[in-house]
């Protein structure tokens, strides 16, 4: 699953919306819908800003192997 994919997906498990991800990331709402539908490449300190807002760790959003929803919504119920 791309960088993009698992920004998506975390923030939608979160239940922000796009502008509330961006707001609280201190990113613009372009560059966020370009992270998420793979037309840019976030840098690393991106990757932790938005891994700070949505409290997963930013290893999650840069991993490339498939998750199903039960998976993360399980690790999400989980402490870290």
């Amino acid at each position: 699953m791309s960088t993009g994919n698992n920004i998506r997906k975390y923030r939608e498990l979160k239940n922000f919306t796009k502008e509330e991800l961006a707001l609280k990331a201190r990113i613009g709402i372009q560059t966020l819908e370009a992270y998420e539908s793979d037309e840019r490449e976030p840098k690393l300190d991106t990757i932790l800003k938005i891994s700070t807002v949505l409290d997963i760790p930013a290893s999650d959003l840069l991993e490339n192997k498939e998750k199903n929803t039960e998976e993360m919504d399980s690790e999400l119920k989980e402490p870290h």
